[in-house]
């Protein structure tokens, strides 16, 4: 068959908000998943949104997804009545060529766009025909950054309709262990915050977000329309205190440094602060009050200095000096009093704070240069290329220079080039009512160096990122990867060398290398590296000229298609079926305004709450059996708790019947069978509501009778009966009414397979029982030596240390747990949940 084609060029972002635009009358999202697994900081995230078209004749479904600006985008699928229509990464001239002809035959054309602070919007559309399904599925990729002593992996949520089935499941897998780990976000909170559910495993943590199509409608930021918010997994890891974390393959490694328990460095630091006549009003009042709090966080031992600047300069003190009480109040008076006016000369005084830091040498500290402008050089020296020159040479890699441009009239890449020349970064603050909380969050995460003249060696590696660092601040963390010479990974060894305060001081720990050597491994830490090669190629490119600059351009390029990654330098080129319009999608530089804007995405977002009891593992009776007579089997549960402390287990034995949920308000209750056979697991699970619905579910199909109506389903298309919705996907069924949402596991052991049901979304009802009803546990320990003791309310007991699988979890991970009777961790005679009919 003959096809049309699309092409997708983007620069890539870890954020997710998808989007699709329906006219409920037109089309239906009737699925939205988000899945992102993170590894090592670095995260893929996968974006499936299932549309059906539901009218009598063909429509144009849109697909729009919002995408963290630091990503890559690595892969397109569109599915359409069993074809599969992948996107294939080219080069950029390419597509434009195909783009330019599109459009002379007036075929429309699709862009990329920024949406606010920190995402993009990639947009396509297909033709589908009348009561057809199309499934897109998109996939990025992103190095997590650490800031301020964590890492945030944000998705934001604006599907612009409810979904029945609406789900983010987030893995996250850390080799050095995860510290803390914890959700916010608006959509974190209230209403919301019981669609949340999280397990921590020391290396391993499991975020899912489930909201029911309710909930959806009904939050603070929710509406017919469906939700609209943000929601931010926040977490770091736990720290080797000398040379970090490195991960090795055959080929490649990758190198997180992050040192701890270092004495900060003095610092001299001065600021710049544009006062020309566009910092007038609410600009001007927000950068007073960041530059007074910035004032109140200096150290008694640190030197500053302050300037302000339109066409002229104004000093402050023309010399730096000390942070003591005296100087900060004066510094806050004349920072009080900056009037704003007159024209910009960014050349004159970026000159003027390099001569002051240089005038002011001081043994054991870190200087560095602050700039906050909000418009281009208007006076004194205005050609962009010779205020680049001028201040890199007067600055002379001696410290870093930090641009922050306020608002959209700053030319930002002006900014970001002086930046990047200096061992500094760029960064833009945003017009809104919080810009004075940007400014001094910006501060915070340079205001605690804690190494100067950072140098990481790698003894038999080669093909190295960047390995020189000017500075390392506290709560930040280098990167750096690399591929292993000749594959010889006993030859491989790192160090690290710095200066602290005034001394020379070395990393270097043969026991820090992590990971396995293995396929997976080595591909993951592969696209790390390519990752951050391509980032740092294309920061050379802006900042060098000439045959070097070719050179970095030609090796991001060549790498961007190597590894699919879509980046300014490609596009992706996605066939469609016969006679589908060209898309072309340019991903834009930072600011860059781009017509055709569109606002809603379809998103789906990790969130967290505390499971109750959420496992059961087999084990074997110590009963003595007949040969040819079955033994009935115990089944381990967990009761998990609210902190990090070790989970509660007890067992229950043979196939009996138990209470799973009972709301009395809305009428549901769920009940369930315990097989007794070696699997061990759940084998029936039957969900009443009200009095005429009745679904029973078991590994092979659902039943559901209706009044007099029995159906029998097998396959994955969605079952709604009343206020109860039932979906079957490959390893579980989701199950909500309500307020409530659960899902049932599909376990699969010894070729049997059994089901664990898990709540994902408790009802707000305090009045609900049963096994997944309980609450989590709480327990002081108060005796260590054998036998361990708990307290628990007014009763202690004796306890074992034991081990129990978490079968809430696809892949079930083990836990270690206090092992008690079932009477002791339930508080209540297990009788109260055993009943004798389902």
């Amino acid at each position: 068959m003959e096809r049309a084609v699309v092409q997708i060029t983007l620069f890539g972002l870890l954020l997710a908000l998808a989007t699709t635009l329906p006219n409920k009358d037109d089309w239906d999202i009737y699925s939205f998943h988000i899945n992102s697994t993170v590894t090592s900081r670095y995260a893929t995230t996968v974006i499936t949104s299932r549309v059906a078209n539901r009218m009598d004749e063909s429509k144009e479904i849109q697909f729009q997804v919002r995408i963290p600006k630091n990503a890559f985008i690595s892969k397109f699928r569109m599915f359409i009545d069993g074809q599969v229509y992948d996107g294939v990464v080219k080069g950029k001239e390419k597509a434009q060529q195909q783009y330019t002809e599109a459009v002379s035959r007036g075929e429309t054309a699709g862009l990329v766009s920024s949406v606010g602070r920190t995402l993009e919007e990639f947009k396509t559309s297909v033709t589908v025909a009348a009561h057809k399904k199309v499934t897109f599925e998109l996939t990025y990729e992103e190095l997590l950054k650490r800031r301020l002593g964590k890492y945030e992996l944000q998705i934001h949520a604006r599907p612009m309709q409810p979904v029945k089935d609406f789900k983010v499941d987030v893995y996250i897998n850390e080799k050095a262990g995860i510290n803390f780990i914890e959700v916010k976000g608006g959509l974190s909170t209230k209403a919301l915050a019981n669609a949340i559910t999280k397990t921590h495993v020391d290396k391993q943590a499991w975020v899912y977000f489930y909201p029911t199509e309710d909930q959806q409608k009904t939050c603070d930021s929710c509406g017919e329309q469906g939700m609209n918010g943000d929601l931010v997994i926040v977490y770091d890891v736990n720290r080797n205190c000398s040379l970090g974390d490195i991960k090795k393959s055959d080929r490649f490694f990758v190198h997180h440094f992050a040192p701890c328990n270092l004495a900060s460095i003095p610092k001299n630091v001065v600021f710049v602060i544009d006062q020309s006549g566009s910092m007038h009003g609410r600009k001007m009042q927000q950068t007073r009050k960041a530059l007074i709090h910035i004032l109140s966080d200096l150290a008694e031992d640190d030197h500053f200095g302050l300037i302000t600047f339109d066409s002229s300069i104004f000093h402050w003190k023309r010399e730096l000096v000390q942070a003591n009480v005296e100087n900060l109040e004066s510094a806050k008076k004349f920072s009080r009093e900056i009037v704003e006016r007159g024209s910009t000369d960014i050349n004159k005084a970026v000159l003027e704070g390099a001569r002051m830091l240089n005038a002011h040498p001081r043994e054991g500290s870190a200087s560095m240069l602050i700039l906050l402008t909000d418009g281009d050089p208007t006076s004194g020296v205005t050609n962009l290329e010779v205020i680049q020159s001028n201040v890199r040479g007067a600055i002379a890699d001696k410290f870093p220079l930090y641009c922050l441009g306020f608002g959209f009239d700053v030319n930002f890449e002006f900014l970001e080039k002086m930046s990047l020349q200096s061992n500094g970064v760029a960064r833009r603050i945003y017009e809104d009512s919080d810009a004075d909380l940007q400014l001094k969050g910006f501060y915070e995460e340079v205001a605690t160096p804690l190494l100067t003249d950072v140098i990481m060696i790698y003894n038999g590696g080669t093909n190295l990122t960047q390995t020189n660092f000017s500075q390392y601040y506290n709560g930040s963390e280098i990167v750096v990867a690399g591929q292993i010479t000749d594959n010889d990974i006993e030859t491989f060894t790192p160090q690290v060398v710095a200066i602290s305060s005034n001394k020379r001081v070395r990393f270097s720990d043969t026991n820090a290398t992590v990971e396995s050597n293995g396929p997976v491994s080595d591909s993951h830490i592969q696209r790390v590296w390519a990752y951050l090669t391509v980032k740092q190629l294309l920061e050379k490119e802006l900042v060098l000229s000439g045959p070097e600059k070719e050179n970095a351009k030609k090796e991001a390029f060549e790498l961007s298609l190597k590894y699919s990654f879509v980046t300014p330098l490609t596009s992706m080129v996605v066939t469609k079926p016969q006679g589908e319009n060209t898309d072309v999608l340019h991903k834009p530089k930072e600011g860059e305004a781009t017509e055709g804007r569109r606002h809603s995405t379809m998103g789906r977002q990790p969130m967290f709450n505390t499971q109750r009891i959420t496992s059961m593992t087999r084990g074997f009776s110590s009963m003595p059996g007949h040969h040819g007579i079955p033994v009935p089997l115990s089944h381990r549960f967990l009761l998990k708790t609210e902190n990090l402390s070790l989970p509660l287990c007890f067992d229950v034995t043979g196939d009996v019947r138990l209470k799973l949920l009972h709301h009395p308000n809305r009428e549901l209750s769920v009940n369930g069978e315990l097989d007794s056979v070696e699997n061990g697991g759940f084998r029936r699970i039957v969900i009443h509501l009200k009095n005429d619905l009745h679904v029973e579910i078991d590994t092979k199909e659902i039943t559901v009778r209706e009044g007099q109506i029995l159906t029998r389903q097998l396959g994955p298309d969605p079952i709604t009966a009343g206020s109860l919705t039932v979906i079957r996907r490959d390893k579980e069924i989701d199950v909500a009414a309500g307020d409530t949402r659960m899902i049932i596991v599909i376990h699969e052991q010894n070729g049997e397979e059994f089901l664990w049901p898990v709540l994902r979304q408790r009802p707000l009802d305090n009045n609900v029982s049963g096994i997944l009803a309980l609450k989590p546990a709480v327990y002081e320990e108060v005796q260590q030596s054998p036998p361990t003791r708990l307290k628990i309310k007014d009763q202690e007991i004796d306890v074992t240390r034991a081990s129990a699988a978490d079968y809430s979890i696809v892949s079930p991970p083990t836990h270690d747990c206090w092992l008690m009777s079932a009477e002791s961790a339930l508080q209540s005679h297990l009788d109260d949940f055993i009943i004798t009919q389902l």
